[in-house]
């Protein structure tokens, strides 16, 4: 599939980032599958798994007696994937491409994860009707998605951050997404006939010195890449914009308010 399928783009630097974006929330991710309930031997879909991480820790988490099943569009993020659970051994792992607007997911399954997928599909409560037909009375949905991503911002006030959150809004917007869905999870959750166990909301107040740090940061480098190549800024303003969040990245007395994450964690009676 071609590169410009997907709003933030395949291509080497976004597999890249991607890795920053999952070893910032890994132990966050872990914890909230290991409140869910899992366990050696269990089946679990990673519903958007891109170049897949987290289906690597899933699949170390259920085992050699388990089986992780990934699911994406993006032939290049499911290669990746694939390439990697070789090299390590996880011969537990498979890929399934496909387009989660029109995906049939596995029968059966005993936890179903979800990050930052919802915002971008067109119809997320059909995907999430499709999530609690896929699994086993019992069986667990955890969601991280995001509920306020305009609160995203720098201390002191930044406009040029602020003029690329907008684009970026703007842009997930513009292809049929919602980039604030993860307030709606629960409430769709409850009407599907979920038990919700858990909401909790995350978000972070960093400092450049923060590792967390490196995860926004780079996003802002390769969202910038991206939002040039599809018309949002010309180079000049895009390099006026970094140069900018350098600059107050550089400043001792510098905060970073990320976006606000809901995480959700439902059970299926």
């Amino acid at each position: 599939m071609s590169t410009d399928d997907y709003v933030l783009g395949t291509n080497d630097e976004e597999i890249a980032r991607l890795g920053v974006q999952h070893r910032v929330w890994r132990a966050r991710a872990i914890d909230a599958w290991r409140r869910a309930g899992i366990a050696a031997g269990q089946t679990v879909v990673d519903v958007g798994c891109g170049p897949g991480y987290a289906s690597l820790d899933l699949a170390e988490l259920v085992g050699s007696s388990g089986r992780v099943i990934a699911i994406d569009r993006s032939q290049r993020f499911l290669a990746a994937l694939s390439a990697a659970a070789q090299s390590r051994g996880l011969t537990q792992v498979t890929t399934i491409e496909a387009d989660l607007d029109a995906v049939t997911l596995p029968d059966g399954v005993d936890l179903i994860w979800c990050r930052w997928v919802a915002a971008f599909v067109s119809d997320p409560k059909l995907l999430l009707s499709k999530i609690h037909a896929a699994l086993k009375p019992g069986g667990a949905f955890v969601s991280h998605e995001y509920f306020d991503y305009g609160q995203w911002r720098l201390a002191p006030e930044t406009s040029e951050l602020d003029e690329f959150v907008r684009a970026v809004i703007a842009t997930w917007r513009d292809s049929g997404g919602e980039p604030n869905v993860g307030v709606e999870i629960p409430q769709w959750c409850a009407g599907l006939g979920f038990a919700v166990r858990e909401t909790r909301p995350i978000m972070d107040v960093l400092s450049p010195r923060d590792a967390a740090w490196q995860w926004p940061r780079a996003f802002v480098e390769s969202g910038l890449h991206r939002l040039t190549e599809l018309g949002h800024f010309t180079p000049a303003r895009a390099d006026e914009i970094w140069q900018a969040f350098l600059a107050r990245e550089a400043a001792p007395d510098t905060l970073m308010v990320t976006p606000a994450v809901l995480e959700t964690v439902a059970v299926k009676p």
